[in-house]
């Protein structure tokens, strides 16, 4: 079935204006209002202790977790926050020097954890084939799509363009609780690339910790070490995320830098706070003391980027920057799967916690279902395809695995039906969700 795509100057029904000789670039959508507020948190308690303590040592991505914890978006839209500060990558893409640009795109990679100083309750893990989509070309300039692709483990890819730059990510993660600790560590890549250059960076996200499970305040520190990679030129810099220490006087949550030509000297030097600002300075000369190390001169430091301050009553409303109040805010244009409408998401956002946990527990245990379903079916399909063939090499492939049965020559069909799962994600019977998206 064809559609009537509007010409240039027109906009489809959701505000998008579309190019018709350059069908490529991004047109910004009509202006919208946006919300700036969410109902407020309730004030009820839960003793995380009391469920954290039979999860020591375990792997808690498979441990089922009351709302009470979590804030009403999914890791699908927490990721796509990382794009909250995307005028470091448009500072980066006007820049004419490489190496300008990689601090440029440092910046970018520190901001992406500016939230977590405050934001101390976990996203919903999204459900398989759960989607995001975020167009926010009329203020940001980008528009981005999130999928979860896995559930165990669990892993999402995420793609955000603009006219300048695109970027796409696959992201998963391991999580281990030591007692008074849970450690999460990042499992994947990030990639950028500008347009006009075609320059290609690379960098892995760095671990995560968050403090005082058992008792007193939740807290989290980022620290690690981070090398951000450009792919055409060499170029490099590293990064190092100080980890908290009660004996230091350092300020906390410190990060320093460097950027790296490709012979390995020291060009940028870079220094600041995850949570705050990022700045540089330029290396003017060079000197070796006594013991050998390098002694830096730098010029003026400029700042690359700066933190927004939170809204008034953030606090009421989960910590949530600006652009955290509205991704999860209705849009009747999304795919079905949308985060957006995801029941038991929507119902805590409203401060109907005992339905969304009600309806949480629904949504896994019908996912449940739909992978033994899929599991079963897949399986059928490929005795079938064995009978088929007697081969030699076609018996081999029969024995192998289901993830290499969805690949070889069976996989439209099984394609189809993950579509056909897929599509009912959120269909399920239940009161109170009908009141609350009426």
């Amino acid at each position: 079935m064809t559609q009537d795509i509007p010409t240039t100057g027109e906009s489809n029904s959701r505000g998008h204006y579309q190019a018709d000789s350059e069908p490529d670039v991004i047109k910004k959508r009509l202006p919208i209002v946006r919300r700036l507020s969410i109902p407020p948190k309730p004030n009820i308690s839960l003793n995380l202790w009391s469920i954290m303590k039979n999860c020591i040592g375990k792997e808690l991505t498979k441990i089922p977790m009351p709302v009470n914890f979590s804030e009403p978006l999914s890791m699908l839209q927490r990721l796509t926050e990382d794009f909250e500060y995307s005028s470091c990558l448009d500072h980066a893409a006007a820049c004419q020097d490489s190496l300008e640009q990689m601090a440029y795109v440092a910046a970018f990679t520190v901001s992406a954890y500016a939230t977590t100083a405050v934001r101390t309750n976990k996203p919903f893990n999204p459900l398989l084939g759960e989607t995001y989509e975020c167009d926010r070309t009329d203020d940001f300039g980008w528009r981005s799509f999130a999928e979860q692709v896995s559930h165990h483990p669990p892993a999402c890819a995420l793609h955000c363009e603009s006219n300048a730059w695109y970027c796409w990510f696959d992201f998963s993660m391991t999580t281990k609780f030591r007692g008074k600790y849970l450690q999460i560590n990042p499992v994947g890549t990030c990639h950028l690339v500008f347009r006009r250059t075609g320059h290609h960076y690379t960098w892995h996200k760095i671990p995560l910790t968050v403090h005082n499970i058992i008792v007193g305040r939740l807290w989290i520190d980022n620290s690690g070490e981070m090398d951000i990679i450009n792919h055409n030129t060499g170029e490099k810099c590293h990064l190092s995320y100080k980890p908290y220490s009660y004996f230091s006087n350092e300020k906390p949550r410190r990060v320093t830098g460097a950027v790296l030509d490709k012979s390995g000297d020291v060009r940028y030097v870079l220094n600041g706070t995850w949570d705050d600002s990022l700045e540089y300075a330029p290396v003017v000369s060079t000197r070796h003391s006594r013991n050998g190390k390098p002694v830096l001169e730098t010029g003026p430091a400029r700042v690359l980027w700066q933190s927004n301050p939170l809204p008034p009553d953030a606090e009421r409303m989960y910590c949530f920057t600006r652009l955290a109040l509205q991704l999860n805010e209705p849009d009747e244009d999304v795919c079905p799967t949308d985060s957006r409408l995801r029941p038991d998401q929507r119902l805590m956002e409203a401060g109907r916690w005992d339905e969304a946990n009600r309806a949480k527990v629904e949504l896994e245990e019908l996912q449940r279902q739909r992978r033994r379903q899929m599991a079963a079916e897949l399986a059928a399909q490929s005795l079938a395809s064995s009978k088929q063939d007697e081969t030699s090499d076609t018996h081999s492939k029969s024995e192998s695995s289901v993830s290499e049965q969805y690949n070889s020559q069976s996989s439209p069909s099984a394609s189809n039906l993950q579509s056909r799962h897929v599509n009912t994600i959120y269909v399920f019977c239940i009161n109170s969700i009908i009141i609350i998206t009426a």
